[in-house]
């Protein structure tokens, strides 16, 4: 089995990459849309992030950039030896965009489990929009 994993999920969402930046692009909101999540508080470096087990995690905010509208965060405490998230928006040119998530981790599995959780809160994103 593979010590490393990456994993890269995307969804169509009916609405401007503007709109949708404003939502998942914002470090403070990820408890709006990202499953599991109960709690998330910014702090210097990162946000501290509370989950529905009550297990609370430390993420470094490595590249917040609203130009290219991409987010990369790094948990630096957990269950992860090693980990880096991207969330990156385009803009489909029709009012639509495209919302893209990708892990790297080791293990390997918490790659497809959290791919799968971040998926699974952009299609909530798109349901919010009008989407499927």
């Amino acid at each position: 089995m593979p010590r490393r994993a990456s994993v890269r999920r995307q969804v169509r969402i009916p609405a401007p990459a503007e709109e949708v930046w404003a939502l998942v692009g914002d470090p403070g909101r990820l408890a709006e849309w990202f499953p599991g999540v109960e709690c998330c508080r910014l702090e210097e470096g990162g946000r501290r992030v509370t989950i529905a087990s009550g297990l609370e995690l430390f993420e470094e905010i490595v590249t917040l950039d609203p130009l290219q509208r991409r987010l990369q965060y790094r948990v630096v405490s957990g269950l992860m030896s090693e980990h880096l998230a991207t969330l990156d928006v385009l803009d489909l040119g029709n009012g639509g965009s495209l919302a893209l998530y990708s892990v790297d981790a080791v293990p390997a599995t918490m790659a497809l489990v959290l791919a799968g959780a971040g998926a699974s809160g952009l299609e909530a994103v798109g349901r919010r929009y009008g989407g499927p």
